[in-house]
């Protein structure tokens, strides 16, 4: 879990969150067992308010630079201000099924 815990430091040293979920979600995915390519992150921060979609996304990608250069394959972000959250009710969406590699139709 070495990857996932390097993006979980990063992300809580750069956002401050009020709440930080780091899910491995590479199992789903074509690659060996145990691997930490594939991730989902759930970012709510104060530091997101004024901010659009895509800047928000680059302030992550900013602070996982050596991660998505590297081992991460995937990141589903899904970034929040802590009003956004709560309009929510506290849910971000579930990832879909992985279509890629081995698991497409017909093979």
């Amino acid at each position: 879990m070495q990857v996932q815990q390097a993006i979980e430091q990063k992300l809580k040293a750069s956002l401050s969150p009020s709440l930080l979920q780091v899910e491995n979600e590479s199992h789903m995915h074509s690659v060996p067992p145990n691997s930490e390519t594939h991730f989902k992150v759930v970012a709510v921060a104060q530091c997101f308010d004024g901010m659009r979609k895509v800047a928000r996304h680059q302030a992550v990608y900013g602070a996982l630079q050596v991660e998505l250069a590297g081992p991460v394959h995937a990141l589903a972000l899904h970034t929040y201000t802590p009003e956004e959250w709560l309009a929510r009710s506290g849910q971000a969406p579930d990832s879909p099924d992985c279509l890629g590699g081995s698991k497409r139709e017909g093979q």
